[in-house]
């Protein structure tokens, strides 16, 4: 498997992967990706089989503690000098999760954010998922106050170095 990070190119890809993690309410759109690649493409973290994008990771850099529905929706805010990296996407295909590979991403994320000098991560999952995370240093927070994006309940969790 090559793990890089993305460039526009990866555009469509990046947005067929997105469609077959996440319904409809949740998943990012073509342009909503379009704008994120625009301003910080050195946060996708793209996992590839013999040229195929399988799973990817991705999310943007600010200063702000907790993660908000308005930064989905505007890559605009992202700041490369912040403190925390977001996590907006864990994404592995269906036919090829229960391989590690979405894990081998965040640790790779993890792994740039510290050597970035970064405070830590921070993303938000459901209720399902808090087990998951926390085996990479995620601590659960609670339910988030601050997103309610797809009008699902999330659990915001923060990894601090």
């Amino acid at each position: 498997m090559n793990i890089r990070y993305a460039d526009m190119s990866d555009l469509a890809a990046v947005t067929a992967v997105e469609a077959a993690c996440f319904p409809p309410a949740e998943a990012a759109t073509e342009q909503d990706f379009a704008q994120r690649l625009r301003y910080y493409s050195g946060h996708f973290w793209l996992m590839f089989d013999s040229g195929t994008l399988i799973a990817f990771v991705d999310g943007f850099v600010t200063d702000e503690p907790d993660l908000t529905d308005d930064m989905y929706e505007n890559a605009a805010l992202h700041n490369e000098n912040g403190a925390w990296q977001m996590i907006f996407g864990v994404n592995t295909l269906p036919e090829y999760r229960q391989h590690g590979y979405a894990g081998e991403l965040l640790r790779r994320a993890i792994d740039d954010a510290r050597k970035q000098g970064r405070k830590g991560l921070v993303l938000t999952c459901k209720e399902r998922l808090i087990h998951y995370y926390a085996r990479f240093g995620f601590v659960d927070e609670g339910v988030s106050e601050k997103s309610t994006h797809g009008n699902v309940v999330w659990h915001q969790m923060r990894l601090t170095f």
